[in-house]
């Protein structure tokens, strides 16, 4: 063996000491204990300070991920500390290996860095991503955590966000726009109906009055009968609230038009699988 290959054989040992392995080990749980840290501190502050939790949230999120980037950067080379000429001398075959076994870990990282700068959702966003719909929890170095209105958590590779299109219903804001349907018959007092229903939006616990509460009404068959829809748009003050709010609109909503005797349409010799036959184009929006 000659002296290059001694040398060679001899940082490789220098820089997987026991030492330097058990610091490396430290290192990392360290940047685990602060990044649970942040985000202990970021629930703290969430409890406290509620309308602005989601800027909490997106601070949280960028600090946690910076903590896992420099953090890894430093344990390198301030712990790790390789020579430079072994750094050149295997730069060229670790790309490859790393490249071909970690493509899609290394894929889903620089999306996440992509996710964070350019921010087409933001944690705390309500999104659409491939038929899911749910709130965006975390977005982490290799995936994004969304949990779904039925309360289960679903983990999507970063890269995903990259290349697929994803809806987002408030982007970045507390309140978001919900509609609610009603239907009602054509002979019945549709002014009246419309009166109801605005007085039931602007009533509710849940809505944001500081955005305006609009009705659109559509004149299309419902029930196997020409009916008129009156979709009730109006934004919830907090997204955790949107069921509530949903809930809220239907159930004090379908109450007042019963008691003010507003007609609604039925169905039809029990033909239940026709319920929506068609739509017309003509379409008045209505604001009070």
């Amino acid at each position: 063996m000659n002296e290059t290959n001694v040398e060679g054989l001899n940082e490789v040992l220098e820089i997987f000491s026991l030492t330097k392995i058990a610091l490396l080990i430290l290192g990392i749980a360290i940047l685990g204990i602060l990044a649970r840290g942040v985000n202990s501190l970021g629930e703290n502050l969430e409890r406290r300070l509620p309308s602005q939790r989601l800027l909490i949230a997106q601070i949280v999120t960028i600090t946690s991920f910076f903590i896992y980037i420099l953090g890894g950067v430093y344990l390198l080379y301030g712990v790790i500390n390789p020579p430079k000429s072994l750094l050149l001398a295997t730069s060229g075959t670790l790309a490859v290996a790393i490249g071909l076994s970690m493509k899609d870990l290394v894929a889903s990282v620089v999306a996440g860095v992509i996710l964070i700068f350019d921010r087409p959702f933001q944690v705390g966003d309500r999104v659409t991503f491939e038929g899911i719909y749910g709130e965006i929890t975390t977005i982490g170095l290799r995936a994004v955590r969304l949990v779904t209105l039925d309360d289960s958590i679903v983990t999507i590779p970063n890269s995903k966000f990259v290349t697929d299109a994803v809806a987002s219903g408030n982007f970045g804001a507390l309140d978001m726009m919900i509609e609610v349907n009603f239907h009602v018959d054509l002979a019945s007092n549709i002014k009246l109906a419309k009166e109801i229903l605005y007085e039931t939006a602007v009533t509710s616990p849940y809505v944001f009055l500081k955005k305006p509460v609009a009705l659109v009404l559509t004149e299309l068959n419902f029930a196997n009968r020409p009916a008129m829809q009156i979709r009730v748009k109006s934004y919830v003050l907090d997204v955790r609230f949107e069921k509530a709010f949903q809930s809220d609109l239907l159930i004090r909503g379908n109450e007042a038009l019963v008691k003010a005797g507003v007609t609604r349409p039925s169905f039809l010799d029990g033909e239940f699988n026709q319920k929506i036959l068609g739509e017309t184009e003509n379409k008045v929006t209505y604001n009070q």
